[in-house]
């Protein structure tokens, strides 16, 4: 299939692509996509493989556009990236570490009793 990446034409066949990133190691997906051979690749590091480009010379959407069009899957950066955790404080942290409390029965020793509602 003809496509244009970074104003150049290249003739991609989806063989070709699979090919050509055999035996790369992907690195750690920080944007968009790609999944080749079951292996999830970010997108500039194919575009730079199958180009022979440098990552610079050519936008993510341009690769994202011809890997699509041969039939790769893709995922954007929102689908690629989970949401972070909310952050804790240290006192949630520990308390979460720590479990929830067990009962406490009145009148034992050592037993601390909380305030009631009512002030008693």
């Amino acid at each position: 299939m003809r496509c244009v990446i970074a104003r150049f034409p290249f003739d991609l066949f989806k063989n070709e692509v699979e090919d050509s990133m055999r035996g790369i190691k992907p690195e750690p997906v920080t944007g968009d996509a790609v999944v080749i051979s079951r292996r999830v690749y970010p997108v500039k590091q194919v575009g730079e493989v199958i180009t022979r480009q440098d990552r610079r010379d050519f936008s993510s959407a341009e690769v994202v556009r011809a890997l699509s069009r041969l039939g790769f899957t893709c995922r954007t950066a929102e689908a690629a990236v989970p949401a972070p955790a909310p952050a804790r404080t240290p006192l949630e942290t520990a308390s979460a570490l720590l479990g929830t409390p067990a009962e406490v029965r009145s009148g034992a020793p050592g037993a601390v009793s909380a305030p009631r509602a009512d002030g008693v």
